[in-house]
């Protein structure tokens, strides 16, 4: 099945009656795993006609974008990679636009507006500010999906009241949609687009089959003849081919590398000597080797038999070793930087000489809560690591966390972990399947709404409180929600009630983490570190918070108690009646 990405460009630019042209367009149609990662992008910019500078301003937006969007994470979506490219490119815009002494000179303002499109995968990816326009064409219409930020001064006059370099901070347009093959789009300034219709594209099209370039040519010179005056910019994009939407993504493929055989010690392995079996599981198979080059020791994971046809399983192997090459954290696990050719499919990570999480709560049942505390501190550090490339564990577990023996906390296997740059490859492949231990799976990935950063916070919650109490928060019921009335009946065991010496305070900070509605958790990972440390009035003063919420269970009893006694008054006061 074709998995290829195939567009037609076409370009023209064309200057007004003034002697500079105040646009700037460009394209950029890379090769390789870019186009993958980062897709083909079109962009256009259209300075103010007010300032004797900005053209510099249209050339620097759309240059710096094509430049700098592909120098981003690939771990980033899009819209996150784009939108602080141009946030950046605003604060400089906007610098060079001020005056020495703090004021905004109009007729050297570094302003202009901006429109881009993005193909990646599958889908489309806008991103737009100011009155340049993107268009998607139709039999008899051109389908404006862009909104012009005009301020309207009177029936005549107008300004812009959105553009690049106008203000310090500025305010992108995003939005982004499935693409599909066959499909044309059109990008241009005023100067052009004020004098064009749908039929006069598809008259284009029609002469000019060939080449887009001669096809954009004739619409501005088009325009140009019916009255325009001003710069005319157009770009038209053709969508000829679409990635299969099962197909694996480019950069996670693992053609050419077969199954490792059965590993034993002293055996040589692709440039690794085996040493010992660490642990075999219906999963994955965990060896300690040395490497042969740098003589440093490693833990090579290599996929269970019973697994080996299982493609989805597979190819998380590819992406785990993807995802630990990009984090550079001290609580994160590291992967082999080696850059040997394979013939297998593995994993090498760094040796962490320790215990896991799980193997540390055996060994201490009920730890101090600054113990607890400094556990919990530092793998928030490592999930708040990939949270900032959009990244998410999904399958955080005492299992997956290991303490060396210096104290130091870090997270292990990475092969369920959701990245966002490579999710939106293609939105129903494996990258989004649901993933983790039911007991410490928050509640919304089990109603098939997704995860996010709220949904690791209640899965740290979960760990927190096991540690301290060497229970869970909700029993097994969590395991079982599959419907928004299980989710209702989950009712939280409050912590003190495995062990009363804890602060109430603490049982409400964890309360609050482990509410089954995310929105009703702390925001980020970093507030709940943070009222584990010094919590606020609400926490400090319980009674604040109703009892609904400190204690569910408590709360269904007085209101069961209540309404026994109530029921005995009605009947009493009936028989006094009599």
């Amino acid at each position: 099945m074709s998995i290829a990405l195939r567009v037609t460009l076409g370009q023209a630019s064309l200057a007004g009656t003034h002697a500079t042209n105040q646009d700037f367009h460009g394209a950029l149609l890379p090769r390789g795993h870019q186009l993958a990662s980062k897709g083909i992008t079109l962009a256009l910019a259209d300075g103010i006609s007010s300032s004797q500078v900005s053209q510099h301003a249209s050339q620097t937006a759309v240059l710096s974008f094509l430049e700098d969007y592909y120098a981003t994470s690939d771990a980033w979506s899009v819209r996150r990679a784009a939108e602080r490219v141009l946030s950046a490119t605003n604060a400089w815009l906007y610098s060079q636009t001020m005056s020495g002494d703090g004021r905004f000179e109009k007729d050297r303002g570094y302003v202009c507006t901006f429109s881009a499109l993005i193909l990646k995968g599958r889908d489309l990816h806008l991103l737009h500010v100011g009155d340049s326009r993107v268009f998607r064409l139709h039999p008899n219409a051109l389908e404006q999906l862009t909104e012009d930020h005009r301020v309207r001064l009177s029936s005549s006059e107008s300004c812009l009241g959105r553009a690049l370099g106008a203000g310090a901070h500025v305010e992108i347009d995003y939005r982004s949609w499935e693409a599909e093959p066959g499909e044309i789009y059109l990008l241009a300034t005023d100067g052009a687009y004020s004098h064009l219709q749908a039929d006069d594209v598809h008259q284009a099209l029609h002469q000019h089959p060939q080449g887009l370039d001669a096809a954009a040519t004739h619409l501005v010179s088009l325009a140009r003849s019916r009255g325009s005056d001003d710069d005319a910019t157009l770009q038209l994009l053709r969508i000829d081919e679409l990635p299969a939407s099962n197909a694996p993504h480019p950069q996670l493929r693992r053609e050419g590398l077969s199954l490792p055989p059965a590993l034993a010690p002293r055996m040589e392995f692709e440039g690794f000597t085996i040493l010992r079996e660490i642990q075999v599981s219906a999963r994955s198979h965990l060896h300690l080797a040395v490497d042969k080059a740098s003589g440093r020791q490693y833990v090579i994971k290599t996929p269970s038999v019973d697994l080996s046809q299982d493609t989805d399983y597979l190819d998380r192997f590819v992406l785990e070793e993807w995802i630990a090459r990009r984090v550079d954290s001290p609580h994160v696990v590291k992967t082999w930087a080696g850059e040997r050719p394979r013939s297998h499919l593995f994993v090498a990570m760094e040796f962490i000489d320790g215990q896991t999480l799980a193997q540390w709560m055996r060994d201490n049942p009920t730890p101090p809560l600054e113990k607890v505390r400094g556990i919990v501190e530092q793998l928030a550090q490592g999930l708040q690591t990939l949270h900032r490339r959009e990244m998410l564990h999904q399958d955080l577990r005492p299992e997956n966390v290991m303490i060396d023996h210096q104290g130091t906390v870090k997270l292990i296997d990475l092969a369920s972990a959701h990245v966002e740059g490579l999710a939106e490859y293609h939105r129903d492949a494996l990258l989004n399947a649901v993933p983790g231990t039911l007991q410490y799976t928050a509640p919304e990935y089990l109603l098939g709404q997704g995860g996010s950063q709220r949904s690791e916070l209640f899965a740290l919650a979960a760990i927190t409180y096991q540690m301290l109490t060497g229970q869970l928060p909700y029993g097994l019921d969590i395991a079982r929600v599959r419907s928004p009335q299980d989710l209702r009946g989950l009712r939280y065991i409050s912590a003190r009630h495995h062990r009363p010496d804890l602060p109430a305070w603490v049982d409400a900070v964890l309360a609050k983490a482990l509410q089954p509605d995310p929105a009703r958790r702390q925001e980020v990972i970093s507030e709940f570190i943070h009222d584990l440390k010094a919590p606020g009035t609400q926490f400090r003063n319980p009674r604040s918070t109703p009892l609904i919420e400190r204690n569910p269970v408590l709360f269904w009893k007085s209101a069961t108690a209540l309404l026994g006694l109530a029921v005995v008054a009605l009947i009493a006061l009936r028989i006094l009646e009599r």
